[in-house]
C-alpha cells in the first residue's frame, strides 16, 4: 500500500515528490467567497444555518442547527446554500477550523463568518479536507497573525495558501481513504466515550441520591436521601489547606516532575511541589461549577497547587476524598459563587456547601463502582489521543509526499 519517495524536487515548501505540483488555494478553487449575514430564530422559517460555532472536530451536527432570517439584501440566495463538495473554513470565531459538505442542502446556508470553497476538477474534496487539518494549513494561516490568537482569515490569506498536490486525483482519494479510516475509528471511540460518561451521570445521578439497598428516604435541604444519611457542611467534614496555595511565577516555571495544578487540573510540570499526599483540589475561579461539570479533581503525591483551587482533604473516618469528589462534581455549585464577570467560590462560600453524608462503607461502595467508570474514560480517551497522534503522523508524511500511497 505505501512506498517511501526518493525522488524529490526543492519548492518553497520544502522537498515535495517530482511529479506532484505546488499550487495555490486560489489556483484551485472555481469559487470562493464569504457567507450572507443572517441571524438565529426561535420561529420555524424553513431557512437554516450554519455558524462557525456550529463546527466541531472537522464534523457538523446538521440535524441541530438553527432556523434563522437573512439580515442583508442579496437577491438570489442560492449560491449561500450547501451544497456537496463544498469546504467550509471559518474566517473568525473557531477560526481556521474547516468541514466538507457531503451531501445537498435545499435549505441551509453559511453564515458571514465562514467562507466557501467550491474546488475544481483536478482536486479530491476530502483530500483538501484533509490538508486544512495539516501542520502545512495551520502554520500557513497563523504565520501573519500577531500573538498567541489567531483572529481571523481573510480570502488574501487563504488564496496564497500553497498546497503540494499529488497530480492523480485517484492519489489524492486513495490518501483521503486512508485518512478516512483513522477519522472512523477516532469517531467510534467518540461514540463510546459519549456512552460512557451517559453511563456514569445515570449512575452519579442513582447513587449520590438514592445509594445501594435503601428502602426508606426522608427530605432534606439538597433533596431526598436514603433515611440514614445524614447532610453535614462542607467545613464539618474536610480539612482546608488554602494557605498553602501558591501562584507560580513564568519566570521561576522550571520543567520537572512535580505537577503543577489549577482550576481545571494539571497547567504544566515543574520542579517544586507545595503539597504531598492525598487531597481534593477544587476550583475557587476559573473553573466549571454546574452539575456534572468537574469543579473538582484528586491530586495523589506531590505537587504544586496555585491560588486558584481550593485544596480540600477529607476527615479520615467521617469522610472518603473520592466520595467527596464525586458529590462535588455531581452538584450544581452555581449557587455558591460571587461575582459575574470572573464568578468565584470563596472560602467562606464553599465552607457552607452541604453534602450528603453516608456511614464510611457505603461511601466506599459507591466510590469504588463511579472509579471503574472513570477507568474505561481514562483507557478510551487514551485509545482517542493515539489515534489522534496516528492521523497527525499519517498527514505529515501523506500531505507532503514523503510516503505514497500505490494507485493501480
Amino acid at each position: 500500500m505505501f512506498y517511501k519517495e526518493t525522488n524529490f524536487k526543492e519548492t518553497p515548501l520544502g522537498k515535495i515528490p517530482k511529479d506532484w505540483e505546488l499550487v495555490k488555494f486560489s489556483n484551485i478553487a472555481e469559487d470562493i467567497y464569504y457567507g450572507i449575514t443572517a441571524k438565529a430564530v426561535e420561529n420555524k422559517t424553513g431557512l437554516k444555518m450554519l455558524r462557525t460555532t456550529d463546527i466541531k472536530d472537522y464534523s457538523v451536527d446538521w440535524d441541530s442547527l438553527p432556523f434563522c432570517e437573512i439580515t442583508e439584501k442579496r437577491g438570489d440566495i442560492r449560491r449561500f446554500l450547501l451544497k456537496k463538495g463544498d469546504l467550509i473554513i471559518a474566517r473568525a470565531g473557531t477560526t481556521g477550523v474547516s468541514v466538507l459538505v457531503e451531501k445537498d442542502f435545499e435549505n441551509v446556508i453559511f453564515g458571514s463568518y465562514l467562507i466557501k470553497v467550491r474546488l475544481s476538477r483536478k482536486v479530491h474534496p476530502k483530500f483538501m479536507h484533509y490538508f486544512c487539518q495539516s501542520r502545512l494549513y495551520w502554520d500557513h494561516i497563523t504565520s501573519g497573525q500577531a500573538g498567541s490568537t489567531l483572529k481571523n482569515i481573510s480570502l488574501p490569506i487563504l488564496k496564497s495558501l500553497n498546497i503540494p498536490l499529488p497530480s492523480l486525483v485517484e492519489e489524492q482519494q486513495k490518501i483521503a481513504s486512508i485518512l478516512s479510516t483513522v477519522d472512523e475509528a477516532i469517531q467510534k471511540t467518540n461514540e463510546i466515550i459519549a456512552k460512557t460518561e451517559r453511563l456514569k451521570r445515570g449512575l452519579m445521578q442513582e447513587l449520590l441520591t438514592k445509594g445501594i439497598g435503601h428502602k426508606e428516604f426522608k427530605d432534606t435541604e439538597i433533596g431526598r436521601i436514603p433515611e440514614e444519611w445524614e447532610v453535614v457542611k462542607l467545613e464539618n467534614v474536610v480539612e482546608i489547606w488554602d494557605k498553602y496555595r501558591v501562584p507560580v511565577k513564568e519566570q521561576d516555571r522550571k520543567p520537572g516532575p512535580f505537577p503543577y495544578c489549577g482550576a481545571n487540573g494539571i497547567i504544566d510540570y515543574i520542579a517544586g511541589y507545595t503539597h504531598d499526599g492525598e487531597f481534593v483540589l477544587l476550583a475557587e475561579d476559573g473553573g466549571f461549577f454546574g452539575p456534572f461539570e468537574n469543579s473538582a479533581y484528586i491530586m495523589r503525591g506531590k505537587f504544586w497547587a496555585n491560588n486558584h483551587v481550593h485544596i480540600l482533604e477529607a476527615i479520615e473516618g467521617i469522610l472518603i476524598n473520592e466520595f467527596l469528589m464525586y458529590c462535588l462534581n455531581f452538584m450544581d455549585l452555581t449557587p455558591f459563587l460571587t461575582g459575574s464577570t470572573r464568578p468565584k467560590l470563596t472560602q467562606e462560600d464553599m465552607r457552607k456547601i452541604p453534602l450528603p453524608l453516608p456511614p464510611i462503607q457505603e461511601q466506599q461502595r459507591i466510590a469504588e463502582i463511579l472509579t471503574t467508570i472513570d477507568r474505561k474514560l481514562e483507557i478510551e480517551r487514551k485509545e482517542k489521543a493515539k489515534l489522534e497522534r496516528i492521523k497527525q503522523g499519517l498527514m505529515d508524511l501523506l500531505l507532503t509526499g514523503k510516503i505514497r500511497v500505490k494507485v493501480s
